[in-house]
């Protein structure tokens, strides 16, 4: 077994944290030990300069109260295998995502649920998590923070907050793009991007082109792909290109959702998950939608994506999907299984890590899907590639 690696995945079932080898060559997971955190695995992020991984934990979820919410600092070795880092961190509520800044002075946890919020700490010299910032009153998180982002000149946080649907008892709620002045870990509020007034935007994930001034904005409520100009810190209020995230925009299934986002590391390409998992909630039989990557090339003159493919994955209800950090390989993890019908039979499709081949123009080559148990209501929430080098 080496000593040391190049690439980790990590892949969180409820409260266990799975560690995996990953061989790019030969684009391979090979399983080598799990960690049991103190709650179910929310989202996870690592620091820019340390070996550490800052991981959300929390006992609740999706219309589940959450009762224990913390923020953990995991100690990566050169290996990639993982070990507490101080000790955890209390947060009032669960937190749906988390990230750091480009400085890795800051841990910063975002709340969906109870009015939305955000929690602030500092990271100590040695990587573990330090106090808690205090914030003040007055500033407005929005309807459902689903995301925070650092702007990459470090001065500037954005929440995605996603809104919510219309319901027969509710009214929507509308969604936007908030942006907070960073100053020492204080926040002061700046802008509200909320085309249409938020009504009918529904964003989940974002993700800044690494050299162009351009915001890619994953839609989740309708299932586009939004395109804004951001410079100096300052977002556009309206986007510049609007594109279909699904092969049949005309066909939408309950439960079809547009999911993460990510760019390639050349800055030439977008990813974003479409996914479905309709049935799940009537008798385990998957009842269509589509759960594919769909793949767009990024002009970089204009920022214009134009849609390249469909890649399948394979799998029910990609929540997470990552890059390796010379793009070479992608990883989609679901987070469930479900029954689906072939044929007259019913076959299982489990959770699983659906591995694909990322061609120089682009496109995924699927390369196999290594199955993941899960048991009863548990869920693969959040899976990731770590670069350790």
């Amino acid at each position: 077994m080496r000593d040391r690696a190049d690439v980790a995945l990590y892949s969180a079932v409820d409260a266990r944290l799975t560690h995996y080898a990953m061989d790019i060559a030969t684009a391979t997971l090979d399983a080598r030990g799990t960690i049991n955190l103190p709650a179910k695995v929310q989202y996870a992020w690592p620091h820019p300069k340390y070996r550490v991984l800052y991981v959300a934990t929390s006992s609740g979820g999706p219309g589940v109260p959450s009762g224990r919410n913390h923020v953990t600092a995991l100690a990566i070795s050169p290996s990639g295998s993982l070990r507490p880092h101080g000790e955890p961190r209390t947060l009032p509520r669960r937190a749906v995502h988390l990230c750091v800044d480009p400085s890795g002075d800051y841990v910063f946890s975002a709340h969906n649920f109870e009015g939305g919020g955000m929690t602030i700490h500092r990271i100590a010299p040695d990587g573990s998590l330090g106090s808690l910032v205090a914030q003040g009153g007055d500033l407005d998180y929005g309807n459902y923070p689903h995301q925070v982002m650092v702007f990459p000149a470090g001065d500037k946080i954005l929440i995605v907050d996603r809104g919510i649907n219309a319901k027969l008892d509710a009214l929507e709620m509308p969604g936007a793009l908030r942006t907070f002045g960073l100053e020492n870990g204080k926040l002061s509020a700046d802008q509200v991007i909320a085309p249409g007034d938020g009504f009918g935007f529904g964003p989940r994930h974002i993700a800044f082109h690494p050299t162009r001034p351009f915001l890619y904005v994953s839609d989740e409520r309708r299932n586009k792909l939004r395109v804004f100009v951001c410079t100096g810190g300052q977002v556009k209020a309206e986007p510049i290109f609007v594109c279909e995230t699904l092969a049949e925009p005309d066909d939408i299934r309950p439960r079809q959702l547009a999911g993460p986002i990510h760019i390639h590391p050349s800055g030439k390409f977008v990813y974003v998950a479409n996914r479905s998992d309709h049935g799940a909630a009537e008798g385990n039989l998957f009842r269509g939608g589509e759960n594919n990557i769909a793949v767009f090339a990024i002009n970089e003159a204009t920022g214009e994506p134009s849609l390249l493919q469909h890649a399948p994955t394979h799998s029910i209800h990609v929540r997470t999907f990552s890059l390796d950090p010379g793009g070479q390989l992608l990883v989609a993890a679901s987070i469930m299984g479900l029954d689906i019908a072939v044929s007259g039979q019913t076959l299982p499709v489990p959770a699983g890590l659906s591995i694909f081949k990322v061609s120089a123009d682009g496109k995924l080559s699927f390369l196999r899907r290594d199955d993941v148990k899960t048991f009863g209501a548990e869920r693969q929430y959040w899976a990731g590639i770590v670069g350790l080098s």
